[in-house]
Parts: structure tokens; sequence; C-alpha cells
């Protein structure tokens, strides 16, 4: 009996060892401990052999593949352990319904982006279509991203819906989870948008009250976890859905963008009008296609020059940043391949015959960007706003 008991206690203990070996695997999508996500409810051990009960967050969850795999991994690992198995099922409703509640933070009806949250927002935002906003507002957060921030993108440009194609993620869909949704990632960003729902062919033809519901949804049933930013692509001009977000989100930042013609700069200084109306904080303008490089190198100024220089006097903020035309950037944005991961040096960004397959070299577009992304992640965020959980003695 002696001996009987010894080996069940060698048998707690060994299994004890996997559960903590598991808790280092982390779930793809929700980003957390999958133990500390309820989904290992038992491990047990019988001699050196290894049960692992392993339950997923909804049938078909499309990363079950690779948490099995990395739950055997974790488990083969543990010293003194030899076979293993992993039972794999499903959630029972009550239980996932408890996690939902538990991601959420216990708020079933809100967004999590408050003035109290720790997560910056900036909303992106200019007066005309066509100025490059997207693909600014896409690179921007694949660079911020790459300093080891954690990004979250929306794309609130209901109408024009362009960011899943231009970070190359053009056929992903969120996972669903009961009511909470999981974004797809691309490039370390998690990103939603209405092309994620409806037919890339499809045209969106919605008034106020349904362009206002599908933001707040994207902001109260996407699970895009702890954020260090999260960026938003608005729509150009001064509709319905800045409204909506100057409402839902009035501590956000600005960040105005416009071409260097003084009629795109005098629009977009209107939508950061309408920003500053709802109590947003206008942090700076950015003009794109300030001039296209020539091999004499003079520089050519298709769109003329001044307008961003203009805007930032006018609305007196800062000159964050000028992006040259480039012709890079534009193959990058419909290659799906945004154009920072040449300055960033990323070697596993891929290839295309369209970009000649030349990654290595950055691109002055590219470098103008990240730079953005540097000075706006040392800028940090003000305590305006925010409880601080102190009181007076």
């Amino acid at each position: 009996m002696q001996a009987e008991n010894s080996n069940v206690d060698e048998g707690d203990a060994l299994a004890a060892e996997v559960r903590r070996a598991l808790a280092r695997v982390i779930d793809p999508e929700i980003r957390r401990p999958i133990t500390e996500l309820d989904m290992v409810p038992r491990v047990s051990a019988q001699g050196d052999r290894i049960t692992v009960d392993l339950r997923l967050t909804i049938v078909g969850c499309p990363a079950a593949t690779a948490i099995e795999r990395d739950v055997r991994t974790a488990a083969s690992g543990v010293a003194g352990v030899g076979e293993v198995t992993v039972d794999v099922g499903v959630m029972d409703a009550a239980t996932r319904d408890a996690l939902i509640t538990r991601l959420r933070g216990d708020r079933p009806t809100g967004h999590p982006f408050t003035a109290e949250s720790l997560t910056r927002v900036i909303a992106v935002t200019s007066g005309k279509g066509g100025g490059g906003k997207s693909t600014v507002t896409a690179n921007l957060a694949v660079a911020l991203a790459a300093r080891g921030l954690r990004v979250g993108l929306i794309d609130a440009d209901v109408f024009g819906f362009s960011v899943p194609g231009l970070l190359g993620i053009a056929d992903a869909k969120p996972t669903r989870v009961g009511e909470m949704m999981m974004p797809p990632r691309a490039h370390g960003v998690a990103v939603i948008s209405i092309g994620m729902f409806v037919d890339a062919h499809t045209a969106v033809s919605w008034r106020g009250p349904m362009l206002h519901r599908t933001v707040q949804q994207f902001l109260t049933d996407v699970y895009f976890g702890d954020l260090d930013l999260l960026l938003l692509d608005l729509p150009p001009g001064t509709g319905d859905v800045a409204i909506s977000l100057g409402q839902l989100l009035p501590h956000a930042e600005v960040l105005v963008v416009t071409t260097p013609q003084n009629a795109a700069a005098d629009v977009a200084e209107r939508s950061a009008l309408v920003a500053r109306q709802t109590g947003q904080t206008v942090i700076g303008v950015v003009e794109n296609m300030a001039g296209l490089a020539q091999p004499d190198g003079s520089v050519l100024e298709l769109f003329g020059s001044g307008g961003g220089a203009a805007t930032a006097e006018r609305l007196d903020v800062p000159l964050l940043a000028q992006i040259p035309l480039s012709v890079a950037l534009r193959e990058g944005g419909d290659a799906g391949e945004p154009i920072v991961l040449r300055s960033l040096g990323r070697a596993d960004a891929g290839t295309t015959a369209s970009m000649d397959g030349a990654l290595a070299s950055s691109d002055p577009a590219g470098d103008a960007i990240v730079a953005l992304a540097e000075h706006l992640a040392q800028r940090g965020r003000g305590l305006a706003g925010r409880k601080l959980g102190l009181s007076p003695r």
C-alpha cells in the first residue's frame, strides 16, 4: 500500500510539472496562457504516461492544430515524461460564457478604451479621399508593432475599407467565441474591418445609425486584449463615423493626413476642427505624397508644396512627417506587403515579383513612416482624465 501511495504521489507531482509547463502555451488568438483560460481542466499521469484534457473555446477553432502541437511539445519537454496523449474537446457553454465575461473585464456593455484605460487611441483622419490615409495608417501600425508595442487597428472607413488588403489579409475572418470576436493578425497587428464581413465587391450603403452601431460593435465586441495603442482609420470628411467616434472616444488623439496641395490641406483642416469640437486632441499633421525624387537629385512636386506645413500652422500643431511619393509604397499596398518592412529590415516579409523581391533596401517613404512611429511611441500618454487610484489621507 505504501508503494502504491508513493506511485500516486509521483504521478501527481509529474502531472503538476506538466501543468506548469502548459502555462507557457499561449492561445494564438486570445494571447493568454491556455491554463489561465480554463482550456486545460485536467492533467493526469500513469507512470510516465501523461494525458492532457484540452478544451478549445469553439468547434472548428482555427488555432486548434497549433495549440495541440504546442501542448504536446510542452508536455513532452518535462523531465520524466514518456508518452503524451492530448484529449481534444470543446468547452461547455457555461465555461465559455464565464471566460467571455472575464476577458471583457466584467463589462457586458460598453467598450474598454475609456479615458481611464492605459491604451492610447489614435484616430487617423483626412478631409479628402485618395490622399493615402489608409496606407499611412496600415504602415504606421506595422511599424509600431515592430517596436514591440501591442497594436490594434480598426478600419473605420466603412464605405472605402482597404486595410485588410493593404496588410495582406484580404480573405481573413475574425473568429467568433460566443458574442465576442477575435480579430485576425498581420505583422503583429490585430485588425478588424467591415471588409471581413462583406464581399469585397459589395458596396456598403448604410446611414448614420447603422454606421454608429458598426463602429460601436468594433470597440465593444472585438477582443483586442491588452493594447498599448489602438489606431483607427477614419473615412475622409466630417460625416457620421467621425461624429460617432467623437462621442465614443472623446479622449482620442487625432493625426491629420493631407497632401501638399492647398485645396486638400484646407479640407483636411476641417476634419481636425470637427475632432476638436468633440473634445479630441489633434496631435499633429502628416503630409503624404510630399514629392517624387528624381534620378538627378531634384524633387518633382506633383501635388504642390507647403500644404502640410500650412495646415499644421493653422491648427497650431507640429508637422510630424513628410512622406514622399513612392512607387514602392504603392506596390507594397497592392501586394499586401507594407513598405515599412523594408525599412525595418524584416527578412521574413516575403517577396513579390511586383516589388522585384528587393526587400533588403529601405524606401524613403517607409523610412519616414518608421520615424513617425518612433516619435509617436516616445510621446507617451498623458494622465488627463485617468483615475490614479489615490485618495486623501
